[in-house]
């Protein structure tokens, strides 16, 4: 076990976590302020998440050239440009610079999302849940230094709004880099030299597996809903129903709360329940949401609403991703692991272009209605696979 490692994992995950939140909280907030069609609000964020959806695979498969460390830290250093650009951006009112500048942050979030992979093969596979939980664990700090940033940093530098909290982040994202760089090297990531037929199965065939499929459609899902609303949050409530910055902020920390909170327990329950029965309860979870979200518009309704969504995210993510190292071995995981993140952030791409068209033109309620359908169709595919053979695999002894 890399201990080591999965000590920076975390603290690196709290700094990409944080960052993220930043450009939740601000992003469709300053693309609102500066484009005159507010159906485009979201347009940067969008952009964003495309970044990281056409990122995912050309990540996975630079991380097989040159390692995690080296990818990791590579990626870091393209959010300092990314940041740095977006104060240009801000100081020049510039909307279509602002895009770009969201755009590269993107290509950090698809090197971000593999820290969980990081942190699986730094373990036995008894551990792989509880290392994937505790890398996200990290993020659960992120909720508070996040907010901090998004809400204090808007007058740090008095003439640019938001420029200060930018700048903050660039110096994070710096020490970050640093941190990757002092990693030790994975002991094996460069020996995919597994010979036997199984490790040599083409992509297709690992694809077709049930249970490749409802892994990557529970993290797709799981992912894609929570974009959606999560995105749709601060125009909801700051700028239709007139919540101050600070409201909205307190909000969305619940939600990221809510995301990473679990994370210290999943782990542990996927191995004393089993990892359908937790991907089923995140399903739930987020149906839930959708019928809070459709109660009304107090704060309390987006408080409930969020909450409820960041755990059922955090069950179908953290399940999806322990699901996923069932169906292949470790010559094979830079492939399906590419795969699945693809197709996780094609699915949250596409829910965030909704975000802001679904709000503009429709409403909440209407926003809230969309996961329902989606969510009966995913319960059906836990229970279609809950007796897969694969599901036997060690650390899933709760099936």
């Amino acid at each position: 076990m890399q201990v080591r490692n999965l000590i920076i994992l975390v603290i690196c995950q709290l700094i990409s976590t944080s960052g993220s939140i930043v450009m939740v909280m601000l992003g469709g907030i300053i693309g609102a302020t500066l484009t005159a069609n507010k159906a485009f609000a979201t347009l940067p964020m969008s952009v964003m998440v495309i970044a990281v959806a056409a990122t995912t695979i050309p990540a996975a498969m630079l991380m097989r050239r040159i390692g995690r460390r080296k990818g990791f830290a590579l990626a870091s250093v393209t959010s300092v440009l990314a940041l740095l650009v977006a104060v240009v951006a801000l100081r020049q009112s510039s909307f279509p610079l602002f895009i770009v500048a969201v755009m590269l942050f993107g290509i950090n979030m698809a090197f971000t999302q593999q820290y969980r992979y990081a942190a699986a093969e730094s373990v036995t596979a008894k551990y792989v849940p509880r290392a994937i939980s505790l890398v996200l664990a990290g993020s659960i700090g992120a909720a508070f230094v996040g907010k901090e940033l998004a809400t204090r940093g808007q007058f740090w530098i008095e003439s640019i709004p938001y420029a200060g909290t930018m700048v903050v982040l660039a110096l994070m994202f710096g020490i970050q880099a640093l941190l990757f760089l002092s990693m030790d090297a994975a002991q094996d990531h460069d020996q995919d030299q597994d010979d036997s037929p199984r490790s040599q199965r083409a992509l297709g065939e690992i694809a077709r597996q049930p249970l490749f499929i409802v892994a990557v459609l529970g993290a797709a899902v799981g992912f894609g809903l929570m974009t959606l609303v999560m995105t749709a949050t601060p125009l909801s409530m700051h700028i239709n129903d007139g919540y101050s910055l600070e409201q909205t902020a307190l909000v969305i920390q619940a939600h990221v709360l809510g995301m990473y909170v679990p994370s210290l327990a999943t782990g542990f329950l996927i191995e004393k329940v089993g990892v359908v029965k937790l991907m089923f309860v995140g399903a739930l979870c987020l149906l839930a949401a959708s019928i809070v979200g459709l109660q009304g518009h107090a704060v309390l309704h987006y408080w409930w609403a969020l909450v409820l969504l960041g755990v059922g995210w955090n069950f179908l993510y953290v399940g999806g991703t322990t699901m996923l190292t069932y169906t292949y071995r470790r010559a094979e995981r830079f492939r399906a692991q590419a795969v699945n993140e693809f197709l996780v952030f094609g699915m949250s791409a596409t829910a965030s272009l909704l975000a802001g068209s679904v709000m503009h033109f429709y409403g909440w309620g209407t926003l809230m209605l969309i996961p329902i359908p989606i969510l009966i169709i995913i319960c059906v595919a836990l229970i279609k696979v809950r007796k897969e053979p694969l599901l036997s695999h060690e650390g899933c002894a709760g099936e």
